[in-house]
């Protein structure tokens, strides 16, 4: 039988608790890690082997290198310098260094003949979404970004502690960029299956200030950063989530960072939108009926995304 083999570059505390949230659940019967620090990497891997006796789950989990990851089903790029975000709380920031390490290492990897998925978590997520994308030239619907996952989810958790609805009965996520430019669809909103406009604004659950709620969700990523110097749990929850929809094939709509050939009227970029996702990867672009001023908010986020493009000489130009 294929054994399902995933990829995970770079173990800081987002990789390492990647790692962990697919061992915990199972999802792969193949962990493969790499760090440049070797010393890390190392502990890092021991660690997880210790686990394994009481995991659901036999997983084989290994130190390797670039080179290894071709025959990967999923490759997880999780690099990163924490300190460069913490200066600023400002994830463009990290845009210097990640690209680096993208240019440099993507060629060696697709060099072992990698043809599967790539989901990229490092930031600014769209940009080096984009970059991965066109240096790997693995085909459309193949690479993309976490992108606003983690956004959408504190944004449910928002809407959840507000209206007293669970988390799984509420369907809603945040589009654009992963950064200060997001915005929220509200009108694509639901509560299982009844739109969020179509409650009674007379009942305090739903009568809340929508723009507070988004500055909310997107002021959470920096509670956590400024609290503990790392964000872990909800990242490595959302990227096994992502996993799991790809290695089962389920076909699912979640958001993620994706090359848009004109779907919401852009292109030239990737950017946070609702896809269908499945075992190849990317199938499909959802597009909402917008109404005009939620598509402006849109609009505003892929130039914010544009803009930061032109920041580092050695991202990719390209435009359609």
């Amino acid at each position: 039988m294929k054994k399902r083999r995933v990829g995970i570059i770079g173990l800081g505390a987002v990789g390492k608790n990647c790692a962990y949230a697919l061992l915990l659940k199972g999802l792969a019967d193949e962990l493969l890690l790499v760090d440049v620090d070797e010393k890390k990497v190392q502990a890092e891997c021991q660690d997880l082997r210790d686990a394994i006796a009481w995991c659901p789950h036999q997983v084989d989990v290994r130190v390797a290198g670039y080179k290894d990851l071709g025959g990967c089903d999923i490759i997880v790029n999780s690099v990163g310098n924490m300190k460069l975000l913490l200066e600023t709380m400002n994830r463009v920031d990290e845009l210097h260094f990640n690209i680096a390490q993208v240019n440099d290492f993507i060629p060696k990897i697709m060099a072992g003949g990698f043809d599967g998925i790539f989901i990229n978590i490092s930031n600014p997520c769209d940009i080096i979404t984009w970059q991965v994308a066109h240096l790997s030239g693995l085909p459309k619907g193949k690479v993309f970004g976490t992108g606003t996952g983690l956004d959408s989810a504190r944004l449910i958790n928002l809407l959840s502690l507000q209206t007293g609805v669970a988390h799984r009965s509420i369907q809603a996520m945040m589009m654009g960029e992963h950064g200060a430019a997001i915005m929220v669809p509200w009108s694509q909103i639901s509560l299982g299956g009844k739109p969020l406009d179509a409650f009674d604004k007379k009942d305090p659950r739903f009568d809340f200030d929508r723009m507070a709620m988004r500055k909310k969700a997107e002021e959470n990523a920096y509670l956590v950063l400024g609290g503990k110097k790392c964000t872990e749990y909800g990242i490595s929850t959302t990227l096994c989530r992502v996993a799991e929809i790809v290695l089962h094939g389920e076909k699912a709509i979640i958001p993620a960072s994706m090359i848009l050939e004109g779907e919401y009227g852009e292109s030239g970029l990737c950017a946070g939108v609702p896809v269908l996702l499945g075992e190849q990867g990317v199938e499909e672009i959802i597009e909402y009926d917008l109404p005009e001023e939620e598509q402006a908010q849109f609009h505003a986020c892929c130039d914010a995304i544009r803009h930061n493009m032109t920041l580092d000489p050695s991202v990719i130009r390209k435009q359609g």
